[in-house]
């Protein structure tokens, strides 16, 4: 789950800060991964199993950028998906493991990226090409929304205010890209939050109608993470997640 970058760089004591919150969070669960996760069809121990393969799927990104040899996030999609369906019966503590392991090599290595490498150019799974600063970006993201996704008590609003104010922008503009390219239902409503004073049209044309709420609530729906309970107005239906 990634949006484009925004103009300035995440700190990476950001990332860890994250990290730790999630690892915490991890480290109290229930023995039983086969507890559904909010993702649809995925479970706890999917979602744990992957948290940790994006970590390392990022490693490559970093090596790319500072070696220069092109490194592909993932060697192929069917083996992305195959490591997450292997990874997601074992047990906690083996989960735990994996993940810390793999957030601190993520870490590690970033931490060691000369300043120039940080300008390199790599590219997404999806083929996008962006900045190897992004990567920071990218992990914050997989983290956040994810720790929402294991349902085990952290919600939206306890999301940074400084990442929510950085994802929303670019969540309503992925959303508008999504319907302007055939998405549907196709929709236009104005996006406005009652804490921060931040809006945005989402769909093409002119809105007719204004969905509102605290920032963290727009954007939980805006990404699917919400029904949007929380919120006012009438609440078109959105595309399906990306």
């Amino acid at each position: 789950m990634t949006s484009d970058a925004p103009e300035t760089t995440v700190q990476l004591e950001t990332v860890a800060t994250a990290t730790n919150r999630l690892l915490d969070t991890i480290r109290g669960l229930d023995d039983d991964v086969t507890v559904p996760s909010l993702l649809p069809g995925w479970t706890r121990g999917h979602l744990l199993a992957h948290l940790a393969r994006n970590a390392d799927s990022l490693v490559n990104l970093l090596l790319w950028a500072r070696t220069g040899i092109e490194t592909p996030q993932y060697a192929s999609m069917f083996i992305r998906d195959a490591d997450i369906e292997a990874g997601a019966p074992r047990p906690l503590a083996e989960q735990l493991a994996d993940n810390e392991a793999a957030a601190n090599r993520w870490l590690a290595l970033a931490e060691a990226i000369p300043e120039q490498a940080w300008t390199a150019t790599v590219r997404t799974r999806q083929g996008r090409p962006i900045p190897a600063s992004e990567v920071i970006w990218m992990r914050l993201q997989e983290v956040e929304i994810h720790h929402v996704d294991l349902a085990a008590g952290y919600q939206p609003a306890d999301w940074p205010a400084d990442f929510v104010a950085r994802l929303l922008p670019r969540a309503a503009a992925d959303l508008t890209k999504r319907i302007a390219a055939g998405a549907e239902p196709a929709v236009t409503f104005e996006a406005r939050t009652s804490d921060t004073g931040f809006t945005a049209t989402v769909g093409s044309g002119s809105p007719d109608h204004t969905v509102s709420g605290p920032a963290c609530a727009v954007l939980a729906w805006l990404l699917g993470r919400s029904d949007g309970a929380e919120l006012g107005g009438v609440l078109p239906t959105l595309p399906s997640w990306k």
